[in-house]
């Protein structure tokens, strides 16, 4: 046997250590929660440190489960979660097939306006967003001049306004209709089909890895929100989602049992969250696969 057989033959150990090393570091944390969340009193923080509990305790759940209104969070998440993922489909397939495939005058001003949004932190903006709820004409008790009442921050609209339409949404949609093949497009105009027609029968299947994929990653960070859905629930605590709620157990709880119980509640509210994503994983891979061809 040749040395370029053996060589072509070679398995990259490294290539090999390097992925096993990313999965144990991300696996971890998450079988760290799980185990905490069966851990008893005086378990967490004992020393030595054990990362098994002594006996698999469920009272943790139950705890979390009586000190949260686990349907109202439940509520408040979802219906929050899924507005805003269908809402940046939409304007982000919409907007997305206008900038790659329309001509029209300042085409690139706008793209460029859209990727200047990716370059700020989202929470640089949420005391504008917050003022503008506030002072919604007509809603919560204003007068049309936006004054003597709440506003919107009474209401669920309050938890989606601001995570409405996404630019990086947009941005990925764009780049993934930059591929497909002006001359169907064409074809298409040709035979007596308007633009709306093109994008809903034409463009919009062939997108569908990619919108799974945005799909799923716009649920994730819509579910764990917490930074906006506090700063709500200040002004109307039946407004409190998931994470908000799931933080708040600190203020209830002994401190002994703070951290088992949290971790508990936190594994409730991942559930959901890992569910979707096995079942979209074919297509989630997919679309992250097809994103980075072009």
């Amino acid at each position: 046997m040749t040395g370029s057989g053996r060589r072509g033959r070679r398995r990259p150990w490294g290539a090999y250590a390097v992925v096993a090393t990313g999965a144990v570091l991300t696996v971890v944390p998450f079988l760290d929660m799980l185990l905490t969340s069966f851990k008893g009193p005086g378990e967490f923080g004992k020393l030595p440190f054990r990362f098994f509990p002594q006996a698999f305790d469920l009272s943790n759940y139950r705890t979390a489960l009586h000190q949260l209104n686990l349907p109202l969070l439940f509520r408040n998440s979802v219906v929050a979660t899924v507005v805003i993922t269908g809402s940046t489909l939409v304007t982000s397939a919409l907007a997305g097939y206008a900038l790659a495939k329309l001509r029209f005058p300042g085409r690139e001003l706008v793209f460029r306006l859209v990727l200047s949004t990716m370059m700020f932190p989202p929470f640089l903006f949420f005391v504008p967003h917050f003022l503008i709820l506030v002072h919604w004409p007509g809603a919560g008790g204003n007068d049309l001049l936006g004054r003597g009442g709440a506003g919107l921050t009474v209401s669920v609209a309050a938890l989606v306004m601001p995570f409405l339409v996404s630019g990086f949404g947009i941005f990925l949609m764009r780049q993934f209709m930059l591929s497909l093949p002006d001359d169907m497009l064409e074809a298409a105009r040709l035979d007596g089909a308007g633009e709306f027609t093109v994008w809903w029968r034409i463009v919009l299947p062939q997108t569908k890895p990619v919108a799974v994929t945005l799909a799923l990653l716009t649920f994730v960070n819509a579910w764990n929100e917490y930074i906006w859905a506090l700063l709500v629930s200040t002004a109307n605590p039946r407004l409190m989602t998931l994470p908000v709620g799931i933080q708040m157990l600190q203020s209830y709880l002994d401190p002994d049992r703070m951290v088992p119980v949290m971790m508990a509640g936190l594994v409730l509210s991942v559930l959901p969250v890992l569910l979707l994503f096995l079942l979209l994983q074919k297509h989630y891979l997919r679309g992250v696969l097809l994103s980075g061809l072009k």
